[in-house]
């Protein structure tokens, strides 16, 4: 079987797949040209959905394509074709995300940030950090990856509640609550942390009302999509003292604009989109195991459904 490879880090993906699965035909190039005739030849896809995005719209037409990204919006143009099967990047992040989402909120207890800037000025710095535990973790979003950072987070003693579609008991949440109940829960929350992904239902969700509910000492993070923030809106908030900082992962557009105002808000820190990279090892594991599944006939992980959008 033909697998073409349409990835940034290629070389490293074609030389596990000649490792784990030497009998597969690997495609792959770092020439737009070469990599868009191999497509022609190929029914299975593997790569960044820019790419894969961008070889679709010249007309291939792949069965299967997998994504190795958990995002997959470039993928979801309305002009591009939906006539193939396509699976995201799921069960690889979890950890990874986690750890993030740890490092900002030990950092927002300990007031790392801010003794950097007393350590600046020449002041002695000796506040008391507080602690995680009883904490409120608001999860926006608990999927597969929300679901993990949960899990990681519940040893520290935090108290755990999620926002996803539907109201449902879920461990070790004490409440996962439908979207609608967003602005009730982030009044109670400390931590309110954004793993949605880019849908309609979620874009500009994060608005001066919603925002103006905030519990005024909460720290904001968003790992899911910029899409979901209306950026001046945010800004303002930390400006008059609705939300306490902001730790932001996505934006609207990346790389952010020079004059963007994120670059000044005060308590603002951006990460660059570096919360949860792709492990090449562990997707190609995956890519493995749905390789298998695929040509069984039987369902894939991280099926997406074009109408819901993930």
């Amino acid at each position: 079987m033909r697998v073409l490879i349409a990835e940034q880090h290629f070389a490293t993906y074609a030389r596990l797949l000649d490792q784990q699965a030497p009998w597969l035909e690997v495609l792959t190039s770092d020439d737009s040209a070469v990599l868009a005739e191999q497509a022609a030849q190929c029914a299975v896809w593997l790569g960044e959905p820019a790419l894969l995005a961008g070889l679709l719209r010249q007309g291939n037409q792949p069965r299967w394509v997998q994504s190795t990204w958990a995002g997959i919006t470039p993928l979801l143009a309305p002009a591009l074709p939906r006539d193939y099967l396509l699976t995201r990047a799921v069960g690889i992040f979890g950890q990874v995300m986690a750890e993030y989402v740890l490092t900002y909120m030990l950092n927002h207890e300990r007031m790392v940030l801010s003794r950097l800037v007393s350590q600046v000025e020449r002041k002695w710095d000796n506040r008391l950090p507080a602690s995680l535990r009883g904490r409120r973790v608001l999860i926006v979003g608990v999927g597969d990856i929300g679901q993990s950072v949960a899990r990681f987070l519940a040893p520290f003693g935090v108290m755990l509640y999620g926002i996803a579609r539907q109201a449902r008991e879920l461990a070790p949440f004490i409440e996962v609550a439908e979207l609608e109940q967003l602005g009730r829960l982030v009044g109670e929350a400390d931590y309110v942390i954004n793993l949605l992904p880019h849908t309609a239902h979620t874009d500009d969700l994060y608005n001066a009302e919603l925002f103006a509910r905030f519990n005024p000492e909460a720290l904001f993070i968003n790992a899911g999509r910029g899409t979901s923030v209306v950026d001046a809106d945010l800004v303002e908030a930390l400006k008059m003292g609705h939300v306490a900082g902001a730790v932001i992962d996505v934006c609207r557009q990346e790389p952010l604009p020079q004059r963007h105002p994120f670059w000044t808000a005060w308590g603002l820190l951006l990460t660059g989109h570096s919360a949860a990279p792709s492990s090449p090892d562990l997707m190609v594991a995956l890519f493995l195991q749905n390789l298998e599944a695929f040509q069984a006939g039987t369902p894939l992980q991280g099926q997406v459904d074009f109408d819901r959008g993930y």
